[in-house]
């Protein structure tokens, strides 16, 4: 196939791919000087009326949805040969389908994209439409990696739900589509989308689809056999996902998840006990959400700017001491709200009780325990405990585990793990422990919002005094 120069005023760089009925162009705008997809109609169904009448359907789902969810409609247009085509958001980290290849993907990050792909589909269903042909190739990612977002794409077959119990063409495609569709004239819900969450999150924990019917005729017969856990296919997958994802391929609608978004709310709650798929599970601290939240008293002050050169060029910073002045740490000057500064108890990671120099700060401590809350705030901590025991740090499964980083400073060294993405937003975690020369050691919590990594300059913004001698 020849890759046109210019489709409308878009110029072409590269075909993305094709189906039946369409091929996608990668192309630029260069009046707004934005890459976009743009999907052509197939010439040899240019005169099918129904066909194109679906094609614009698509656009108009698209533009009535409006949801950063969905792959979002920018422009529509026709060829000089009467071809329609849609001007599209171009999804730049490829589809469920590339990432998928022949492998599986880490469970948390499988039950992640199938919570956030479910809230997707539900946002069609709130305006009432059913999709009919969810598929990895129809999952899109795009942003960067720290806020990479899922896009449900392809509505080329979405139909009002107000007309489901009257569709007489069969759609979808095998191994994603519920057993109803597979009937003409079969009643048809919500419940037919939920059955295809299942199918795709079963192939994103084990690497394959429930099932593998050859047709769309051999669905139904299928759907008939029992489906194998997706635990036994891979044992690190928790228990309680099984439930959740068996639900959702029940060949009866009725015992299926009633709604896309029920589906989304069980996931989550199943993943609370997922590991990563790359290694042991980590142990928790009884509060998953701030170690020490509970350990200190608040005091709502506002801090000055730091004296000290020790922080990078770029925003503000101030420099905040905890209320024995022994530690202190550099901050950029917008996450300096409130600060909670007479100690902690390394207790709160199953360290040995005690009451040690510590603080933390952020711009709203009040919802300081919410990890869901797009707060940015550091604690810091320091306890001879430190020293030689090794803490049981807080629980981030909603999130994606970045590689290690080692960092040294003068006689530190400061060993950081980071954790991007939490719960599909921006939020990011660093826990970072600090070995010194002295009989302590530093810990230290980061949460950012805004995807951008100021681990390292916060971690050298550490300061201890040098009479600092830890009580615990």
């Amino acid at each position: 196939m020849s890759v046109p120069e210019r489709i409308g005023r878009y110029r072409v760089r590269r075909r993305l791919g094709s189906g039946a009925f369409a091929t996608v162009w990668l192309a630029d705008d260069d009046l707004l000087r934005t890459p976009v997809a743009v999907k052509v109609l197939a010439d040899n169904w240019t005169h099918h009326v129904d066909v194109r009448s679906r094609f614009i359907e698509e656009a108009r789902i698209m533009r009535r949805a409006e949801s950063d969810r969905l792959v979002r409609v920018l422009d529509v247009g026709e060829l000089a040969d009467g071809r329609p085509y849609l001007v599209m958001t171009y999804a730049s980290r490829g589809t469920l389908a590339e990432r998928l290849g022949t492998d599986r993907m880490r469970v948390r990050e499988a039950l992640r994209v199938a919570a956030d792909l479910a809230r997707g589909v539900a946002v069609l269903h709130d305006i009432g439409v059913v999709h009919r042909d969810l598929k990895p190739s129809n999952v899109l990612f795009t942003g960067p990696p720290t806020e990479e977002r899922v896009l449900v794409g392809d509505l080329g077959l979405a139909k009002a739900l107000a007309h489901g119990s009257g569709f007489t063409i069969i759609a979808g495609s095998p191994g994603y589509m519920a057993p109803e569709q597979a009937r003409l004239g079969g009643g048809l819900d919500a419940r037919a989308d939920v059955y295809a969450l299942g199918a795709l999150t079963y192939h994103m924990l084990t690497g394959r689809p429930p099932s593998a019917p050859s047709s769309v005729q051999a669905v139904v017969a299928a759907a008939a056999l029992p489906v194998v856990r997706p635990s036994k296919v891979r044992p690190d997958v928790p228990s309680p996902v099984d439930g959740v994802v068996l639900r959702a391929l029940n060949p009866d609608p009725a015992r299926r998840w009633p709604s896309a978004r029920a589906f989304a709310d069980a996931l989550d709650a199943a993943a609370s006990g997922a590991a990563d798929g790359a290694g042991p599970a980590r142990r928790s601290a009884p509060n998953p959400r701030l170690v020490v939240a509970s350990v200190l008293a608040l005091v709502a002050v506002l801090v000055g700017t730091a004296s000290d050169a020790g922080p990078p060029p770029g925003p503000r910073w101030v420099r905040v001491a905890d209320a024995s002045d022994s530690l202190s740490v550099a901050v950029p000057e917008s996450w300096a709200g409130q600060v909670r500064d007479s100690g902690w108890n390394p207790q709160s990671v199953r360290l040995p009780a005690g009451h040690a120099p510590g603080l933390v700060v952020g711009q709203n401590l009040a919802a300081w325990s919410d990890p869901a809350r797009p707060i940015p705030g550091v604690f810091v901590g320091a306890s001879r405990a430190l020293r030689g025991g090794t803490p049981a740090l807080p629980d981030h499964s909603a999130c994606v585990r970045e590689p290690d980083r080692t960092y040294r400073i003068g006689s530190r060294t400061a060993v950081a793990q980071r954790w991007t993405g939490c719960g599909g937003t921006s939020i990011s975690y660093s826990e970072v422990l600090i070995t010194t020369a002295g009989d302590y050691g530093i810990y230290l919590q980061i949460r950012q919002v805004d995807g951008v990594d100021r681990t390292e300059e916060i971690v050298r913004g550490v300061r201890t005094a040098t009479s600092l001698v830890p009580t615990a």
